[in-house]
């Protein structure tokens, strides 16, 4: 075949995509804002529950642990019983799917999804709604592909762009969705898939800014961009973000290996842990959910916890993520990455500021860099994670800090021989799953 044959064909391809690659676009930004909303509407009835609570002292206390424990209870047994792929974040399963090693019961898996985050999240798991968006977004995709008789190349093509598209209206943050696409969904991704992916994302995005507003998801106000002498404080930062990224996967993968296997020990888990969330709650509300929130008020400055606040935050964070990620209910760990990093960072910008009082060192600068070195840490994922940034800040001149910090993060964790958290899941999906058979529907 010549190239002008091949160039033809490709143009008839892309014609064929377009307009089902826009509808994938469409149905995962509506669905990301379905869930975005619903999200909101859980955070605000836990506040609510929490204040009713400590109007009435131990006997709220009691009431709001055992309502965060029915809630948790509920949404870890709906994903056991209707759809185990569904559980966590849901990235490693829509991999498996586009490596052509798993099928994909798309209908089974956006509404357990769906329900599971509402009340797994909304009872207080400390884990986010970006990963289950994510795999929403594939498999609004995957039934559309299905409905039209798309031919493999094209179902490809169209799960991933929806998987991005998911992504994108989740922070909105349309190129980040193409770039996780690229840099983390589809390792070699094709040109027919760019394009689907390209088409979806910014779809979705419209969708998302015309429901939710055109604003960055977080507001930072630098009073002044760090300078050069500063780098070297960056890239510190990027090796303890990858360090402690490495710290992160090996914790989560250890506990998914330690919890119980039997029907009543991982019930009374279940029971027990949403117990904990709800004296966490009780105690400190702001560590619960997804995290968005608590990221938001550390960068626009309505938050100023002390240093040592602030080390018991992420410690606390730590373990709150990792437990609830072992419940299996439906939640991703996305937005507790990434608050994880901001505390990193944040702490780093005030220890050295504390350290060097004459340097000019803005700790929400750090916080920002924070971010996306600790999602690199973890994920491997650098370009994702400065885009990420830049797009959810507005403030593409903190640029050269976060490429310092995140390829920091990255050599350092890559030095030690770790796997990116989401080829390590897959890996142990993949083993588990050996068994089970494939269905596509």
């Amino acid at each position: 075949m010549t190239e002008e044959e091949r160039f033809v064909r490709l143009n008839r391809e892309r014609r064929r995509l377009f307009p089902r690659a826009l509808l994938a676009g469409l149905l995962a930004g509506c669905a990301a804002v379905g869930f975005h909303l619903g999200m909101d509407a859980g955070e605000a009835w836990r506040a609510r529950l929490q204040d009713f609570a400590h109007g009435y002292g131990v006997p709220g206390l009691a009431v709001a642990a055992a309502v965060s424990a029915l809630c948790i209870f509920l949404a870890a047994w709906l994903v056991e019983r209707f759809a185990p792929e569904a559980a966590g974040s849901g990235i490693p399963q829509v991999k498996a799917v586009l490596m052509g090693l798993r099928g994909f019961r798309w209908g089974r898996v956006l509404a357990v999804k769906f329900l599971s985050g509402l009340i797994g999240i909304g009872g207080g798991l400390a884990l986010g709604r970006e990963g289950p968006t994510v795999q929403m977004g594939g498999a609004v995709a995957e039934g559309m592909a299905t409905t039209f008789a798309s031919s493999p190349d094209q179902r490809r093509a169209l799960i991933a762009a929806g998987a991005g598209a998911g992504l994108a209206a989740a922070f909105n943050a349309p190129l980040s969705g193409l770039i996780f696409v690229v840099e983390e969904l589809r390792g070699q991704c094709s040109s027919l898939e760019f394009f689907a992916a390209a088409i979806a994302c910014l779809t979705a995005d419209t969708v998302c800014r015309l429901v939710l507003g055109e604003l960055p998801a977080f507001r930072v106000e630098i009073s002044a961009l760090p300078s050069l002498s500063l780098l070297p404080a960056f890239a510190g930062l990027g090796v303890s973000c990858g360090l402690l990224g490495v710290a992160f996967n090996r914790a989560l993968l250890a506990v998914q290996r330690l919890r119980p296997s039997g029907s009543g020990p991982r019930k009374a888990f279940w029971l027990g842990w949403g117990g904990l969330i709800g004296l966490v709650g009780w105690l400190a509300p702001e560590l619960l959910g997804g995290g968005q929130g608590l990221v938001g008020r550390l960068l626009d400055g309505d938050a100023s916890p002390a240093l040592s606040l602030v080390a018991l935050y992420f410690a606390v964070r730590f373990v709150l993520t990792i437990g609830s990620y072992a419940t299996g209910a439906a939640g991703g760990i996305f937005s507790p990455i990434l608050l994880l990093g901001a505390l990193l960072g944040l702490g780093s910008g005030m220890l050295i500021q504390q350290m060097a009082p004459l340097l000019p060192v803005e700790p929400r600068a750090f916080a920002v860099a924070g971010m996306a070195a600790y999602f690199t840490g973890v994920v491997r994922a650098p370009l994702t994670g400065v885009v990420l940034m830049i797009e959810m800040t507005g403030n593409y001149a903190l640029i050269l800090p976060l490429l310092v910090a995140c390829f920091a993060a990255l050599v350092v964790a890559d030095r030690l021989h770790d796997l990116p958290i989401y080829e390590a899941l897959l890996e142990r999906e993949l083993r588990g799953s050996k068994a089970r058979p494939r269905r596509s529907r």
